[in-house]
């Protein structure tokens, strides 16, 4: 029977991180990839301190209990990739 939940397992967690996928394509369409090539209107900090403050303030969401109708643990993953995809680009430079 282990074999059978151990498939089951690994089936929700390719539909969690295909999700995820879908979700940062679909943001990064729509947004012009903001969070790794902000306009910097306002802050001149870095890309990696602005993900940071993001980061910050999902899990402010998360502690306080308010979501405000968002998917706060997938938006926290979200930036969390995009972490490392802002990482893996400083490194092909």
């Amino acid at each position: 029977m282990r074999d059978g939940n151990d498939t089951h397992v690994a089936t929700l967690i390719e539909k969690r991180c295909d999700a995820l996928k879908r979700l940062l394509l679909e943001k990064n369409a729509a947004y012009g990839n903001s969070a790794l090539d902000p306009v910097r209107v306002f802050s001149s900090a870095d890309t990696v301190e602005q993900i940071k403050v993001r980061l910050d303030d999902k899990l402010s969401r998360i502690k306080r209990g308010s979501s405000a109708g968002e998917d706060v643990v997938m938006d926290l993953l979200g930036y969390l990739i995009l972490l490392q995809v802002h990482g893996d680009m400083g490194e092909q430079q």
